[in-house]
């Protein structure tokens, strides 16, 4: 069976870096805006707000590199999760728990006036080839 995701987006907020209270392990959560692939019937592309899960160094990378508006790459597996909200209403929650996330590029408001985007775009381009080269069919 395979789970396997991999997202590229940019986060909408800064990374929430904190620490489990029995052993003291990292964890950080973010949300990716991931823009979908195709237009909707207004012609306007529609964005998914995705909440990311990593834990452990790559967390603290995560919470000291990213930013509000970096892009970044995530690849991990889909978790759904059960809880109770402080109502005690039994809720379920989807999110990626990420064992990869690669900085792609600051966030905008950040980058050197003399960065083109082309760089991020062969970037991009790179990471589909190699997606597409994983595929066993």
């Amino acid at each position: 069976m395979l789970n396997q995701i991999v997202l590229i987006g940019r986060l909408t907020r800064d990374p929430e870096l904190r620490y489990t209270q029995g052993s003291g392990v990292a964890v950080t959560t973010f949300t990716l805006a991931v823009d979908r692939p195709f237009k909707n019937q207004q012609g306007e592309n529609e964005t998914d707000f995705i909440d990311i899960v990593v834990w452990r160094k790559q967390a603290e990378n995560c919470a000291n590199y990213l930013k509000k508006g970096s892009m970044a790459a995530a690849v991990g597996r889909l978790q759904i999760r059960s809880y109770e909200d402080k109502q005690e209403i039994k809720r379920k929650k989807a999110e990626i728990v990420a064992n990869d996330v690669r900085f792609l590029q600051q966030p905008k408001n950040q980058q050197d006036d003399n960065q083109s985007n082309d760089s991020l775009d062969d970037m991009l381009n790179g990471a589909e080839e190699v997606i597409q080269d994983d595929v066993p069919f």
